[in-house]
């Protein structure tokens, strides 16, 4: 039998109740209308906008499902910038249990939150991307080079003809020029628009007709700025670029949080790993504890030693865990990280920022 829960979307800064009634579109037994009630879940100076639904888990799902799920996260969050609320948003799938859970995220994540909204009042992320225009023509462009041209006239000279192999070169050899045009033109990119920005990040490119894929986070005050610079790339890579902007948006590409639910087996399972017997242990001895393991286990120090790979990798791999219980523990206030499952569960619940 499934669980209804509190799907959580965002966290605004400001505690003043409101419910708000949006359509949706009801998934996934068919594309009738809804509506979808979005209500606050307040915590000191702060509220979670949440919705009551069905707990899903989102790691499973089919594409266009996610996608159209997707649409709906957004939808909603931008109903509420609408309202000209500052919205720190939520990783799509993030549920609770019920209104103690979300207060108790809240409650955990209240520090990590109020520094983000330090950071992003009055701030927007825009996205761009720019697209060959005619993707086929900068291929050809891209094979014009000099040394390219002397390479295929060399194979054409060649009595015994192209065989695969030459023409696998050639397609390495334009790729190689194709991507160093990419770069200089990405470059011009970045430091036009980055003058106008607080900060950007380069997303990874979807297929090979993308030149570039950024985000922006940028002042509010800067918005006619910052499309007034994108107007001037448009004009000066006309015929080879098309720029597509999405925004103003919320600052998921710098600020999403997420809520991680440890599991205790694999915290336990990790603190054997490292050598950690006692009940409890200080967080600054993990890390003492892990730099002497690694050490000793580094690959680089035992060449010849059989399985010492696969050994270093977990112990990284379990301190990266105990990184997070770490992290658990100082968001309750408390200093030394307890290994019985009791104490366990009290900081089971990490808020933080999406890697």
């Amino acid at each position: 039998m499934s669980k209804v829960g509190k799907y959580i979307y965002g966290i605004i800064n400001s505690n003043t109740p409101f419910r708000l009634f949006i359509p949706k579109v009801v998934l996934p037994q068919g594309e009738k209308e809804a509506t979808e009630v979005v209500y606050t879940i307040p915590y000191q100076d702060i509220s979670a906008i949440v919705t009551k639904s069905e707990i899903i888990d989102y790691t499973h799902m089919f594409k266009d499902t996610l996608v159209r799920l997707l649409v709906e996260h957004q939808k909603v969050i931008e109903r509420i910038m609408g309202l000209k609320y500052t919205i720190t948003p939520m990783r799509l799938g993030t549920f609770a249990l019920d209104e103690e859970e979300v207060k108790d995220i809240l409650s955990r994540g209240y520090g990590l939150i109020k520094e983000i909204f330090k950071k992003i009042n009055e701030k927007i992320e825009i996205d761009v991307v720019a697209m060959w225009s005619d993707f086929s023509s900068a291929i050809r462009e891209a094979g014009e080079g000099k040394e390219i041209k002397e390479f295929k006239e060399k194979l054409l000279s060649n009595p015994r003809g192209i065989s695969v192999d030459d023409q696998m070169k050639v397609g390495i050899m334009v790729k190689k020029a194709l991507d160093q045009i990419k770069d200089r033109y990405v470059s011009k990119i970045q430091n036009v628009l980055s003058t106008v920005c607080d900060c950007f990040k380069q997303h990874e490119l979807m297929d090979d007709k993308m030149v570039a894929n950024f985000a922006f986070l940028i002042d509010k005050t800067k918005e006619k700025e910052f499309y007034g610079k994108i107007e001037n790339l448009n004009y000066e890579f006309k015929e080879l670029l098309d720029f597509r902007c999405v925004g103003p948006l919320p600052p998921y590409s710098f600020y999403t949080l997420e809520i991680k639910k440890l599991q205790f087996q694999e915290i336990d399972w990790a603190r054997k790993k490292l050598g950690i017997l006692n009940d409890s242990i200080a967080k600054d001895e993990v890390k003492k504890t892990y730099y002497r393991l690694a050490l000793s286990f580094h690959p680089d120090k035992n060449p010849n030693k059989p399985g010492t790979e696969k050994e270093f990798d977990e112990i990284k791999k379990s301190y990266n865990i105990l990184l997070d219980y770490c992290q658990s523990c100082e968001q309750a206030d408390q200093e030394n990280l307890f290994f019985n499952e009791d104490e366990f569960k009290k900081n089971a619940l990490l808020v933080k920022l999406r890697d």
